[in-house]
């Protein structure tokens, strides 16, 4: 493993070069502005596929943007690795709370600061490096596959037909994703379960047009303040949503599970501290933690009307608009849940205004298991290169294809996720650390050594 070691360190500059490329390519997937920079990582990522040593390496059209896909089968008796990765990104607005461009990658105590740094370029990118580093020094143990899309930040709608069209092609024995977080930097941990998603996008109507506030306010509804209020009656003051039947079928942890989750190191204080906080809020009876993992969720995640310009425009206005992400857990569906939502808000409008929700999109929640070849396989590669056992932890961010994933192809996910809660994902100033985007390369490359060692028994 000499070879391996000095490939990767003689040639870490150059791996970091290549990520700053990528970073600075806008992929947002969300923007149509932005659909021929999509297309363009697309033609990145093959690129470097194809100097990585892959096969067969094409960037796959859909209804939407590509799928770029690549192999590299040395023998068809060995296990196969399928390692899934997406090269679009979130929105970088509001660009003006950008400490330096989004995508004008900067490197700053230690960390690369860009729009997609860390979700999900910086961490898939790690496995192409990865795969690279095995097989330049003739080191690569099993067969690897790579299916990297473009639109997972807008619900890999094209997804699921390309992998159910693709299912000789995607046959292997593991799904291995970089895509969630650990715990700390001297803290290792393997994400264990994923929340589902439910998301949709309200809409509330009431005069035919914009009125004047003075003329006609306090006489005719206004959309805004009727959305306001029905938003609010949507959790109680436990943060217990009244959505009927949203919780039927919550799996509810047992108290030997939930002791354990408490295991995990997690300091409120500096919680608290590190987001500018008084205190933490959420659903009684539970921990931050539980809150985050084990917990279903409703948030509003954007809401406007009326007039938002520059200076004072007294009108009450036409209609408003809010968007709506719901986090599920076990065993929640989403199509459900966007129904009961659905079928509540309808009901709860008063008849002054007119209510129309629109689905976007969805997935469902997963738990991956602790006990397979793969799952002990990574605990051996995570204490090899953070001399740590990893911790077993379940994450509240949803990643909708890994359900699909074992509903179609038949295989289980591994989720190694090498980011930080603190990385800003999402938000203004997302990084990723050096540390982090060269110890995963480094662990990825130990649990394919591991992985076909113990998949050989």
């Amino acid at each position: 493993m000499d070879a391996l070691n000095n490939y990767l360190e003689n040639n870490k500059e150059r791996f970091l070069e290549e990520l700053m490329e990528l970073l600075a390519i806008p992929s947002v997937s969300a923007d149509p502005d932005f659909q021929d920079d999509v297309f363009d990582a697309a033609e990145f990522v093959k690129e470097k596929l194809i100097a990585a040593g892959a096969d067969n390496v094409e960037v796959c059209p859909t209804d939407g943007f590509p799928i770029v896909y690549g192999e590299k089968i040395i023998d068809s008796a060995l296990p196969t690795v399928v390692v899934y990765g997406h090269y679009d990104v979130q929105p970088a607005d509001p660009y003006e709370l950008w400490d330096s461009p989004p995508f004008d990658p900067v490197i700053k105590d230690g960390k690369i600061y860009a729009r997609g740094a860390c979700d999900d370029k910086g961490q898939m990118y790690m496995h192409i490096k990865a795969f690279e580093a095995l097989l330049a020094t003739n080191n690569l143990p099993c067969n690897v596959k790579f299916m990297i899309e473009g639109e997972e930040e807008v619900g890999s709608s094209n997804l699921g037909p390309f992998i159910k069209e693709n299912k000789e092609r995607l046959a292997g024995d593991i799904i291995l994703i970089s895509d969630t977080s650990m715990i700390a930097n001297d803290t290792p941990s393997i994400t264990t379960g994923l929340r589902g998603l439910a998301y949709l996008e309200v809409e509330v109507v009431g005069p035919n047009r914009d009125l004047h506030s003075g003329v006609y306010g306090g006489a005719v509804a206004n959309p805004i303040n009727v959305l306001c209020q029905m938003i609010a009656s949507l959790m109680d003051e436990n943060g217990h949503i009244t959505i009927p039947g949203f919780y039927d079928d919550v799996v509810e942890l047992t108290t030997d599970e939930r002791e354990n989750m408490g295991r995990a190191p997690f300091d409120l204080a500096a919680y608290k501290e590190h987001l500018d906080i008084k205190d933490v809020k959420g659903e009684k009876g539970y921990t931050t933690l539980e809150r985050t993992s084990i917990r279903p969720t409703l948030d509003v995640n954007g809401m406007w009307g009326g007039y938002i310009g520059e200076g004072a425009k007294t009108v009450l206005p036409s209609k408003a608009k809010a968007k709506i992400s719901m986090r599920l857990v076990p065993n929640q569906n989403d199509d459900k849940i966007t129904e009961l939502f659905t079928k509540h808000f309808e009901s709860i409008a008063p008849a002054s205004v007119k209510v129309k929700v629109i689905p976007h999109h969805g997935g469902k929640p997963v738990v991956t298991p602790t006990d397979s070849i793969a799952y002990k396989a990574a605990e051996k590669a995570y204490s090899k290169t953070f001399g740590k056992t990893p911790i077993p932890q379940r994450s509240g961010g949803s990643i909708p294809i890994v359900a699909l994933f074992e509903e179609v192809l038949g295989l289980k996910s591994l989720l190694m996720g090498f980011g930080l809660d603190s990385d800003a994902i999402h938000s203004p100033n997302e990084h990723y650390g050096l540390f982090n985007f060269y110890k995963g390369i480094e662990t990825i490359s130990a649990f394919y050594g591991e992985y076909a060692a113990a998949a050989k028994k």
